[in-house]
């Protein structure tokens, strides 16, 4: 099929799912007060479960293999699909320090203009935080004391917490499209919370002290630091229970997503077994919760597997309505997670890309997801 016409049959069928789905039940933002923009995101994501997962890349347009900080819109995914991908990774690790560089190396001024290049072509930011440990400045990844007990009101660094989150809310204040606007976050705070390896993890805090914090944090950047353009996504490590998964769980009013990470590793059989099992528990979550589904990360280190992508990750995705799933970055030709021209599985991650199951940049641009016709749109245009 010629690329134009295959192009316009598809964007025909999304749209046509699109408005399908558009008279299905909806549900709010958990923030009541979520800006405009922010709830037609919101409301768009529901509409478009069952038409298409959003596939996502952390840090796509920052760096890739064999490249770093280029100013002509270079990305791994795009060289290999022709698109960019639907959703874009960020990390504000670092910030709290008043770092000029993220916790991968990326110039926060850098990453601002790429967030709102993002958000300018229609597409979706979602930002997770590997924050040092406030109580003694070592890394996310200190698990030495009870940190969430000192964080919380009363806790003997909460001031420094609070310090903290300041940084974070002035900058996420100021991402701002080109009409002033804030842009529309996807914010997955003290992410793999199930695991033992980040400060915040099961190993070093109770589920009460867990959810005192998390609720503290959410509400302190709504209503103290007025922040009202963030989506929460509440993201998991392993569980094998529904009991296991919702333990630490805030409430309601303080998650739009559910998610968990989960990576393959040699053991692909293994990998797709737990990924299909705990997708179909994170179904029963979302219907008892009115929730939106997701796959926040996930991916196969040097992808050594030539029909992984439609082989193994799609098959077992495309049995869940899932929002979206988002790969890990691409750091060194050691490490990492989507193809680029020439790797093993590039040709596979076409026929992935070219899946009516899954959703790229250009597949997501005409929906206009924010509500409104993205600033230079044109249907085609990327």
């Amino acid at each position: 099929m010629h690329p134009v016409l295959r192009y316009v049959t598809i964007t025909a069928l999304f749209l046509l799912f699109y408005n399908l789905f558009a008279s299905a039940q909806l549900y709010s933002p958990s923030d009541k007060k979520a800006t405009a923009e922010t709830s037609a995101l919101f409301f768009s994501m529901q509409r478009l479960l069952g038409a298409g997962i959003l596939f996502g890349h952390h840090d796509d347009t920052a760096y890739g293999v064999n490249w770093k900080f280029e100013p002509n819109g270079s990305s791994d995914v795009k060289s290999v699909t022709g698109s960019y991908p639907a959703i874009y990774g960020w990390d504000l690790a670092k910030i709290e320090h008043d770092s000029i560089n993220d916790i991968n190396g990326v110039p926060f001024k850098l990453q601002k203009q790429l967030v709102k290049e993002t958000y300018e072509r229609g597409g979706i930011n979602t930002f997770c935080w590997h924050m040092d440990n406030p109580a003694n400045g070592k890394t996310a990844w200190d698990t030495t004391q009870h940190t969430i007990k000192e964080l919380i009101p009363g806790g003997a660094y909460h001031d420094v917490y609070v310090s903290w989150l300041d940084k974070a809310a002035a900058y996420m204040a100021d991402l701002k499209g080109s009409g002033g606007e804030a842009i529309p976050i996807l914010f997955r705070p003290f992410h793999e919370l199930t695991g033992n390896w980040f400060w915040w993890g099961k190993n070093t805090s109770s589920p009460d002290e867990f959810k005192t914090l998390w609720r503290f944090t959410i509400d302190y950047l709504r209503k103290k630091k007025k922040l009202h353009n963030l989506l929460i996504v509440y993201s998991t490590a392993d569980f094998d229970s529904e009991e296991e998964f919702l333990e630490r769980y805030p409430g309601d009013d303080y998650v739009d997503f559910v998610g968990f990470d989960n990576y393959c590793y040699q053991n692909v059989a293994e990998y797709q077994t737990k990924l299909a099992k705990r997708l179909s528990i994170l179904d029963g979550v979302v219907a008892k919760h009115h929730k939106v589904a997701c796959l926040p990360e996930t991916g196969y280190e040097q992808i050594p597997q030539a029909d992984w992508w439609t082989k193994i990750l799609l098959p077992t995705l495309a049995k869940h309505k899932l929002s979206y799933v988002l790969a890990w970055r691409n750091g060194t030709t050691s490490h990492y997670f989507v193809p680029y021209l020439g790797q093993i599985s590039a040709d596979d991650f076409v026929k992935f890309y070219n899946s009516p199951q899954v959703m790229f940049q250009d597949r997501l641009t005409p929906l206009g997801v924010y509500g409104k016709r993205n600033a230079g749109e044109s249907v085609g245009k990327w």
